[in-house]
């Protein structure tokens, strides 16, 4: 088996937990290559057992077979984008804060390995969105796991999103900005701006507005098999569009359109992974003193 490892740093109470994953996957003798940056951050904190293999880019992590994650979402986010369309299953380890996709706790990595040796696991496929853009503005990382978002830049003035499902006209949106979420992303932005909960599985993205101008304006869930155009206008030049956590600078003129990505995002699921346990621990349900 060939390990991948991608991460960043972490505090120092995670320490203990991570020199027991690379002494454990030592110990069984696997083939580790590990993102350049994070070999460097565990050999000057003087780690042991840190593999000499390293990657850099995707096409460094062409035979890993399971890629780990170790931090929180946005690592786990940016570990997809290395992974890209070979789909290689990734394992979120969640040495950082609140973990919705980063499942496993970093107290439990050394059980979640021997899982993982065992072959006692399975997949969780989740469906990406993919940005198409004048100018191909995020060129080969066009796609997001979580969400899109078109956001108005330095300026308090509103933008005006008319937005387009199929190339049939939705509906034109007085807003600081518009998201379109993957099921994945409902428990993210979308979730602050008042979109609902969707399970990861469900076949749909969800058009939310921020902050609108007119309250009757509500998120709306429509199949991922649709098209989502966007044309935007504003007193500013530019606004702000954003993959996940990848931003860029666009024109207000940039012709958008949003659809599903072609490959998918494979997490790992282990047996005691459970997408409704997920919700009631991260979002604190049933700590009402009246439950």
């Amino acid at each position: 088996m060939i390990v991948g490892i991608f991460g960043r740093t972490f505090s120092k109470t995670c320490a203990p937990f991570v020199q027991a994953l690379l002494n454990e996957l030592n110990k069984a003798k696997i083939t580790v290559l590990i993102f350049e940056d994070f070999q460097e951050f565990l050999l000057k904190n003087d780690f042991q057992n840190v593999s000499e293999s390293t990657f850099n880019t995707k096409e460094d992590i062409k035979g890993i077979e399971i890629m780990l994650s170790i931090g929180g979402d946005g690592t786990l986010l940016e570990t997809v984008t290395y992974v890209a369309e070979m789909s290689t299953p990734i394992l979120g380890i969640n040495a950082g804060r609140l973990g919705f996709l980063a499942t496993i706790p970093i107290e439990k990595v050394t059980d979640a390995i021997h899982q993982i040796i065992a072959g006692s696991y399975g997949y969780d496929d989740r469906i990406l969105v993919k940005a198409s853009t004048t100018d191909n503005l995020f060129g080969e990382l066009n796609f997001g796991l979580n969400e899109f978002v078109i956001h108005k830049r330095d300026t308090s003035s509103m933008i005006v999103v008319h937005t387009y499902v199929d190339g049939k006209f939705l509906n034109s949106y007085w807003v600081d900005g518009m998201i379109v979420s993957t099921p994945t992303g409902s428990t993210g932005y979308s979730l602050s701006c008042g979109g609902p909960l969707v399970l990861p599985h469900t076949n749909n993205f969800i058009i939310a507005p921020v902050n609108p101008h007119n309250l009757n304006v509500r998120p709306m869930i429509v199949p991922d098999t649709s098209t989502i155009s966007f044309q935007v206008e504003g007193r500013a030049n530019k606004v702000l569009i954003s993959l996940d956590s990848r931003s860029k600078s666009a024109k207000m003129d940039t012709e958008i359109s949003i659809t599903k990505a072609d490959f998918h995002a494979r997490l790992i699921a282990l047996p005691s992974d459970n997408f409704f346990n997920t919700l009631r621990h991260k979002l604190n349900w049933g700590l009402d003193t009246r439950n």
